[in-house]
């Protein structure tokens, strides 16, 4: 989708545009509406709400604000801040949207009637950090994320990108010390030329996107910090007025990732922040080459997986970051094997040896790099 111009010559330190659809979003027609909603089935959502509907948790959307009154968030949206203005104080508790942005973003989430949202139970805390409901600044988004820590929400959902910034990086800093998993957009290839910040801060999730067929969507950035992929192309969701639009961006994928997260925290109370981030790495559906790479960052997101698999939980050794884990994703195929076939299959090998050996006396094992 088309994004305006961000600022005139005196707002040269804004954040990027919210990325995805912002000053124009595309109607969506009753197909499009029912077309743009193929991401509930590449999830698997209806299986996914039978373990988790994210009853319980809070997102914290630092976005343009969000349309309150939309039939399919009714009941969904909380009273938030607004920082707009540019100051540190709030001027309102971002229930408006003067762009439609986060109220697209909002349906992604807790959407609840023709837009499926991942995370349906959960409560939204629209944060309004839209510098003249155009384009944030990183001091609007770090006040945004402030006022997020101090209300307890447990997740953060950041769909917009821009350079590196002290303000910016300490806000995010405060919010993952506060055991708040924070997702953001890596960035669009019409703007962005490597993934942003927010996103490319460590401990943060830099969510890409993928095409219908779970391949790399041609609008996502690449980049080393990229750390998990969501659907991002041709999605549509809910939009100001009782609307509906079409948008595609990492700012889709960013939204459905933050709700895979409500459904996480909301199944495992008591994992960390970290814990989480890990159990969704950890089950991704691998991408490209064999685990972690620039593309795909640890794979696809598997909603379900995510939320049934036994996976244990992250050793405190692993260090305080994602970006650190080298853990390769549970789903990752193997000549076309699950990792537990070639385990099986080796632990088998391994007994028929030991038998002949039993027989000849001698036993001898090699190294296999």
């Amino acid at each position: 989708m088309r994004r305006s111009s961000l600022c005139r010559s005196s707002c040269a330190t804004a954040m990027a545009l919210l990325l995805g659809v912002l000053l124009q979003a595309a109607p969506a027609s009753a197909d499009d509406l029912k077309n743009g909603q193929w991401y509930a089935n590449f999830l698997r959502l209806a299986a996914a709400h039978k373990v988790s509907t994210g009853l319980g948790v809070t997102v914290a959307l630092i976005d343009s604000g969000v349309d309150s009154t939309h039939p399919d968030l009714k009941g969904g949206i909380l009273a938030g801040a607004d920082f707009s203005a540019g100051g540190q104080v709030s001027i309102g508790d971002g229930r408006t949207d003067a762009s439609g942005h986060g109220t697209q973003m909002a349906g992604l989430i807790v959407g609840s009637g023709k837009v499926a949202g991942v995370a349906p139970a959960s409560k939204i805390v629209p944060i309004n950090s839209s510098f003249t409901s155009i384009g944030g600044t990183s001091s609007t988004v770090a006040e945004g994320i402030r006022w997020a820590v101090e209300h307890g929400v447990q997740v953060i959902s950041i769909s917009s990108a821009g350079p590196d910034d002290p303000l910016l990086r300490q806000a995010i800093e405060v919010a993952l010390a506060s055991d708040i998993v924070v997702i953001a957009g890596a960035g669009n290839v019409a703007q962005d030329a490597a993934v942003g910040y927010p996103a490319a801060y460590p401990g943060v999730i830099a969510a890409c996107g993928v095409d219908r067929l779970g391949k790399h969507s041609s609008v996502s950035v690449t980049g080393a910090e990229v750390v998990l992929c969501a659907p991002s192309d041709g999605i549509s969701s809910t939009f100001p007025g009782g609307k509906y639009a079409l948008g595609s961006g990492t700012s889709e994928s960013t939204a459905i990732i933050a709700g895979a997260v409500a459904l996480v925290r909301a199944k495992f109370p008591e994992l960390s922040g970290q814990e989480v981030v890990h159990r969704l790495t950890a089950t991704a559906d691998d991408k490209g080459v064999i685990g972690r790479d620039e593309v795909y960052g640890f794979g696809v997101i598997n909603v379900v997986d995510a939320l049934t698999e036994n996976i244990p939980t992250n050793s405190p050794s692993a260090g305080p970051t994602v970006k650190a884990t080298a853990t390769a994703p549970s789903g990752a195929l193997i000549g076309g094997l699950k990792p537990w076939h070639v385990a099986l299959g080796g632990l088998l090998c391994l007994l028929v040896l030991v038998a002949v050996a039993g027989t000849a006396g001698v036993l001898v094992l090699r190294r296999r790099r």
